[in-house]
């Protein structure tokens, strides 16, 4: 991240969805790879252009997240039924597994299903209340009637001069600097 006052990238503000497409298309295959785009509606086609194409880390996170409640919940039964306070109700085993079977189905749920929520909250980074971007004047028409193309200055194939000639060369309505 750049410290306040240094260059984040720079931010061609375009008209229509086309001319941003076609804005992406041309700084791709000109090797850049930290750029984002911000539209007022979903575009799809954008949206495919700019996404890496990872495999999200969520899924793995949940199964972690389920296993751990699942042993958590178990364990807990196990230790209360057999050890901290056992009853012996009946002549019945003290450990007798299959009564734990549904709390500990619960706490696999649970576990897994915050885990999704905090994860996807880490992973994304959120909440955001601040970026760059906002330093940007006419930024606010983003949610309006403007879509625009950020690369960011840590891209390595960024340049200021030679970056902002080729966004100025795509006929934007302006090119942004964005500071930090």
């Amino acid at each position: 991240m750049a410290r306040r006052g240094e260059t984040y990238g720079l931010m061609a503000e375009f008209v229509t969805p086309q001319a941003l497409l076609d804005a992406v298309l041309r700084v791709k295959a000109e090797g850049f790879r930290a750029i984002d785009a911000f539209t007022p509606y979903p575009v799809e086609p954008v949206s495919e252009e700019i996404e890496d194409h990872k495999k999200s880390k969520v899924s793995l996170l949940v199964l972690l997240g389920g296993l751990a409640g699942a042993v958590v919940g178990f364990g807990m039964q196990l230790w209360i039924s057999s050890a901290g306070y056992p009853l012996n109700i009946g002549g019945r085993p003290l450990n007798s597994w299959p009564a734990f079977i549904p709390a500990t189905f619960e706490m696999t749920i649970l576990f897994a299903a915050l885990t999704a929520v905090i994860g996807m909250f880490a992973l994304n980074k959120l909440p955001e209340p601040y970026h760059p971007v906002f330093n940007v004047a006419s930024f606010e028409r983003a949610t309006q009637d403007r879509c625009f193309l950020l690369i960011e200055a840590a891209d390595p194939r960024f340049d200021l001069q030679e970056t902002r000639a080729l966004l100025e060369s795509m006929d934007p309505e302006e090119v942004h600097d964005v500071e930090a």
